[in-house]
Formats: C-alpha cells, structure tokens, sequence
C-alpha cells in the first residue's frame, strides 16, 4: 500500500506475510492496519490463522474461515478489498511434530519463499501461532533458510523477566500450537526474532489516547476504536474491568519489519539479546538447548516511534 503518501519516495524494503487469528482480540486489526499502511514492505498475503480449541474470542471449529472474514472486512473498511490475497490457514494445532497440514496457505508460503526473481528479504510476520509456517517448512524444509521469522509468543525467559501476576499454563500463541512452535524452534533452523510475553505487554495504549487520536480518523478510525470498546463492554458485562489501557501486542510486527533504521537497515530502536533456541516441553515451558542456533529475543519495542507512526499513517490516511 502507501501510495497515500503520494510523493513515492519510500519503496519496500521487504516482504512481508502476515498471519494473524484475526477472530480473537482485535490488537490485531491494529496491526494490519498499520502493516498495509506502511511503504517500506511489500505485503506479500495475509493468512487468517486459528486459535486454541474453545478458546472465548471465538470458540468455534471454524475460527481460521473467521479471521479470514474478520481481516477482509477490515480491508473492505479501508476500501481495500480485493488488493490483497487472505487466504485461510489450518483450522486446527499439528497433530504430531512430522504431519503437517497442507493448505492453500502452506503452499503459498513456499511459493513466496522459493522466488528467485526478487532479492528482497521475506519476513513471515506472526502474530498468533505457527501451525501455517511449521507446516510449509514440513512439506519443503528448503525455505528455513529463505524466511525470518518475527513472533508475537512464548513466556518471560530466565534471568530476562518474570511471569505476569496470576499467570499459569503456556503463554497464549504458544498455546494455540505448541507442536508448531517445535518444529521451527527445535527442527528448522530458521531466523527467529522471538517478541515474547514480558516485551509485547509493554505496549500499552490508553483508552483516552484511543478516543482523542483514533476515532477522529475517519471510518477507519472509528472501526479500529469501536473494536476494542466492544472488548470493554463484553468483560465489563461479565464482570471484570480491564482498566484504561489495552495491550496493542501485535504491533511489533510492524515495528520490527517495516519501521527499520534508514542505514544498515535493522529495528535499531528495539532491544534484543541473543539467546540459543529453546525447545517446549508439552506444558509450554521452554527447554533449554546449549548448543543451539541463536535467535533474537527482543527485551523492549520502541513504543513510541510504533504509535506515533501509527497515528501518523492512519491521519494521513484518513485525509
């Protein structure tokens, strides 16, 4: 997208595929959003991805058809329909760490990963779980190495972080498919930019910031903040207050691919320290691995140059 900015100075950088379960907390529409409004990559498809069995956003079997609805209406709110291809992912975890699930978005993340009529760089932009991506790397293994991984997942590591208050069970986009997050951490040796727990519930949006600098913008601006005050109203009604700020913790993914440094080009903004990559056990706790490829475990996002830029986009947008 971007040519709203009309000058046509900024040209991508990077691909991108998006995979998000866009039927659950829709911090994710803001990512999209924010994603198809940035210059700077190409913005290859979108796969509308599943969420865990029973899970209270949407507990359904049908949840990847869900998102895939979900991001389409958000595209045709932009008047964007039909520009890009989202296409529906796996509708259920992997059964095993050797079965993958061959959909149409399998098959078209190889496709992207195995051209070899571009040199741009593709990041595989996650924000929910992996079961499309292990699986493409389960049919072809030969795209590991043509592919970054950026992911919204994982719990706090030792000596990095500790667990949020009253935090039990795997951490919730590990949890949607802990087989898939195997495969790529444990069998592939894939780039990982790994954005887990502690680090994307750094981003915090404030509901005054959300009616003041959002809603104004037009119909888009509108859709966006009335998506997180159905949140409000849903838990209020059952109950539980969420306070003045939401967790915006798919925005990362933008961050991390789009808002890169101008010169040797990196999220030179963002913190990362570099750590071997740890395996699951079945309970969602990671398991050591001395040893192992080292991946990126971003500690902090810069949180500011993320939603100042998002403001940004959607006023220029909306004008």
């Amino acid at each position: 997208m971007g040519d709203f900015f009309g000058s046509g100075r900024v040209e991508p950088r990077a691909r991108v595929i998006i995979d998000n379960d866009f039927s659950g907390d829709p911090d994710d529409l803001f990512q999209l959003a924010h994603h198809v409004l940035s210059p700077s990559v190409d913005v290859r498809f979108i796969i509308g991805s599943h969420l865990s069995v029973g899970d209270p956003w949407d507990p359904s079997d049908v949840q990847a058809t869900n998102a895939v609805t979900k991001a389409r209406e958000l595209l045709e709110v932009m008047g964007l329909a039909g520009r890009y291809s989202v296409l529906e992912g796996a509708q259920r975890a992997l059964a095993d760490l050797k079965t993958p699930a061959d959909t149409p978005a399998a098959r078209a993340i190889i496709a992207e990963a195995l051209r070899d009529d571009t040199t741009l760089p593709l990041y595989y932009a996650a924000g929910a779980g992996l079961s499309d991506l292990a699986s493409a790397v389960l049919l072809e293994p030969r795209i590991a190495d043509r592919i970054t991984l950026v992911w919204i997942g994982g719990p706090e590591h030792a000596g990095l972080a500790v667990a949020p208050p009253g935090a039990r069970g795997p951490e919730y986009n590990l949890r949607i498919d802990i087989n898939a997050a195997r495969v790529l951490f444990e069998q592939s040796g894939m780039a990982i930019w790994q954005v887990p727990r502690n680090t994307y519930r750094q981003m915090l949006f404030s509901y005054a910031e959300l009616v003041t600098r959002i809603a104004p913008l037009g119909p888009l601006g509108a859709y966006l903040t009335q998506s997180i005050e159905r949140v409000m109203d849903w838990t209020r009604a059952a109950g539980f207050h969420i306070g003045e700020t939401y967790v915006m913790g798919d925005s990362p993914l933008v961050t991390l691919t789009a808002l890169q440094s101008s010169f040797d080009a990196d999220p030179s903004s963002s913190t990362y320290v570099l750590r071997p990559a740890p395996g699951f056990s079945p309970e969602g706790d990671y398991v050591e691995r001395p040893g192992s490829r080292l991946i990126r475990v971003y500690t902090a996002i810069d949180t500011r140059l993320t939603f100042e830029d998002l403001v940004a986009k959607l006023t220029l947008f909306s004008a």
